[in-house]
């Protein structure tokens, strides 16, 4: 990682360009990743985080009410070094095609994605900066799994096996929170295979684990990296929203 860093710097995505409709009526005028918890937008507390871990590049994937985003990072890190990408069809894609426009922007690097409706402790993300993996998916064992959680399996060396919402409860490890750390090897696989993906329309709706699953079935090893324990909320619901609320404090982010 360390060698990476000094070529090739690690970058960061965060993907934004999501409607939010299950959380409606609060993102009919305001865009998820901009909904404050505890006072402070979730976008903020993201960016706070990853500039804290040393990370001084990102690309932000916009869509849906772009300007209010772009507005609010220009205004609250104006020396932020961003790339702003639009994706004009964010209301007939998914998370897969979102990805697939960052490729030439990551250039020949790693990266480490974020989904944009995630909060999280800081200590998740420098964990996994610092983790031996090239690739890997933050996983919490200790989470009920439902339809809606992206389930986990892994096998005896820790290796991700599947990981989709569609995985059976009973079999999984746990869910991945939205938040992957990608080597600027896997990077060149994993565009290439979105964008073979995304050339076929029925695609468009897939989200990005669709890809890296294809790559885990080519041999690509992915690892799941235990932040158990570890404070974070995924924000898709209302009733994510109000329990955001009560596990976040105003000072954690100080």
């Amino acid at each position: 990682m360390n060698k990476n860093k000094q070529n090739h710097p690690i970058k960061a995505i965060i993907l934004a360009a999501g409607v939010g409709s299950r959380i409606r009526p609060l993102t009919d005028n305001c865009p998820k990743s901009l909904l404050k918890v505890k006072d402070k937008p979730i976008l903020e507390m993201m960016i706070n985080n990853i500039l804290d871990c040393g990370i001084t590049e990102v690309i932000l994937v916009l869509g849906y009410l772009q300007e209010q985003i772009k507005a609010f990072v220009s205004d609250k890190f104006p020396d932020l070094d961003v790339i702003y990408l639009v994706n004009e069809s964010f209301a007939d894609t998914n998370t897969g095609y979102s990805l697939m426009l960052t490729e030439k922007y990551v250039g020949n690097s790693a990266f480490i994605k974020f989904d944009a409706d995630v909060v999280f402790d800081k200590n998740i993300l420098e964990n996994l900066i610092a983790s031996d993996y090239e690739n890997c998916f933050c996983i919490d064992k200790n989470i009920q799994l439902d339809a809606e959680e992206v389930k986990v399996i892994i096998n005896e060396n820790n290796q991700v096996v599947k990981a989709n919402k569609s995985v059976d409860p009973i079999k999984a490890i746990g869910e991945s929170i939205g938040i992957e750390k990608i080597s600027k090897t896997t990077a060149i696989k994993l565009f290439s295979e979105l964008r073979l993906m995304m050339e076929d329309e029925s695609n468009h709706q897939e989200y990005y684990e669709e890809a890296y699953e294809r790559l885990i079935e080519q041999q690509v090893p992915f690892y799941a990296l235990d932040i158990t324990g570890s404070k974070w909320i995924e924000i898709d619901t209302l009733e994510d929203f109000s329990e955001a609320a009560k596990i976040y404090v105003n000072d954690i982010y100080h």
